[in-house]
């Protein structure tokens, strides 16, 4: 009967090491996704540290490989220390996981002020003629987002932009999709978008901790089901006489 509980346990154990394979896969990807995502709008986010999540994120991907070819390892090889040292590690992820979770949500918490700071500045200096970074990432968030300004289209009549050209219009990047003939002109608002862009953008990175932090909660559940299995062997291998003469080729007398 014990023999059945530890050979269950086993098999389980070995799933979950080809879990982790496939979990390092999806936590690099997660946290490349942010990097990415980031590049996209850190002119509106100025504080980097909110990338440390997405930098031990992937940092977990890649151990969680090297955990999984222990694991297996040592599942297959019966190795005690082995175990241990699987034990131990998948310990110290998961308390890296844990902090990933608090991390995600302290910046998450911080995105709605970084982002009301930063984004004044970005549109005031906004420059459609000879477009700058922060210019065409301005451009870039309203058409992506489908919005225009920071609350809405009429907050690009403070811009500096905005009074130097006179023509009382808004950037191409404001106009709806749908309106073909749009020229940016205030006079015709059913062409643009009628959403700022403010409140979207703070949407848009607070969904991205999101999922760092789901990711980080999901595999954290795992590795708890992981070391658990693996606890389970090492206990009752060392309290099964029969599960040590089945691995040593002895009898009993």
């Amino acid at each position: 009967m014990g023999q059945c509980g530890i050979t269950s346990s086993k098999t389980v154990l070995v799933f979950l090491n080809l879990i982790f394979w496939g979990a390092a896969g999806i936590l690099c990807y997660v946290g490349a996704y942010v990097f990415i995502t980031y590049d996209d709008y850190d002119h509106f986010f100025e504080d980097v540290y909110t990338l440390i999540p997405a930098v031990v994120i992937i940092a977990v991907g890649a151990l969680l490989f090297i955990i999984g070819l222990i694991g297996c390892c040592a599942t297959i090889r019966e190795s005690r220390c082995g175990l241990a040292t699987f034990v131990i590690i998948l310990l110290l992820v998961f308390v890296t996981e844990v902090v990933v979770v608090v991390l995600g949500y302290v910046y998450r918490a911080k995105v709605e002020n970084e982002v009301d700071r930063s984004i004044q500045k970005v549109y005031k200096t906004y420059n459609g003629t000879n477009p700058d970074a922060a210019s065409r990432a301005i451009d870039y968030v309203q058409r992506q987002l489908h919005c225009c300004g920071i609350h809405n289209y009429s907050d690009w009549e403070n811009t500096d932009w905005f009074k130097e050209t006179k023509n009382q219009s808004v950037p191409l990047s404001c106009c709806r999709e749908t309106a073909r003939s749009c020229n940016g002109s205030l006079a015709n608002p059913s062409d643009l978008y009628a959403e700022g862009c403010e409140a979207l953008v703070v949407k848009k990175l607070q969904e991205i901790m999101m999922h760092v932090i789901w990711a980080a909660l999901a595999f954290a559940a795992i590795q708890l089901l992981g070391m658990l299995c693996a606890c389970i062997v090492l206990c009752r291998r060392s309290r099964d006489p029969a599960y040590e003469l089945l691995i040593t080729g002895g009898t009993y007398a």
